[in-house]
């Protein structure tokens, strides 16, 4: 599906309005102590804003590793950014898979097996 540049403009300011809400949602997990919904909503936050930067530079895929590998080659390897922000969102990803997935545990400033 092709968009006009109209769609992707609002496409664009809709993910950027999930991510608000989700690190909104964030805050409120947290002091609820849901702390494994909490981690998947920070990566979910990172993650519709990396979709919104994707739209306006064109780029198009489904999975989230190759969103990823996509920001980091196009923004961290040519130095647009610092490179934290490449492990922050690599780190986020893993977090949020170990989440809904792994059998790691998750201590404050650190993961064990």
């Amino acid at each position: 599906m092709t968009l006009t540049d109209s769609e992707r403009e609002i496409l664009i300011k809709y993910r950027i309005e999930q991510a608000h809400e989700a690190i909104e949602d964030v805050r409120f997990l947290i002091d609820g102590n849901k702390l494994k919904i909490a981690v998947r909503q920070i990566y979910y936050g990172m993650f519709y804003i990396l979709c919104s930067l994707a739209l306006k530079y064109r780029f198009k895929t489904s999975k989230h590793k190759e969103l990823i590998g996509w920001f980091n080659k196009t923004f961290v390897k040519d130095r647009k950014i610092d490179r934290k922000y490449g492990a922050i969102i690599h780190d986020a990803f893993d977090n949020r898979s170990d989440s809904d997935y792994g059998v790691r545990f998750l201590v404050p400033g650190k993961i064990k097996n």
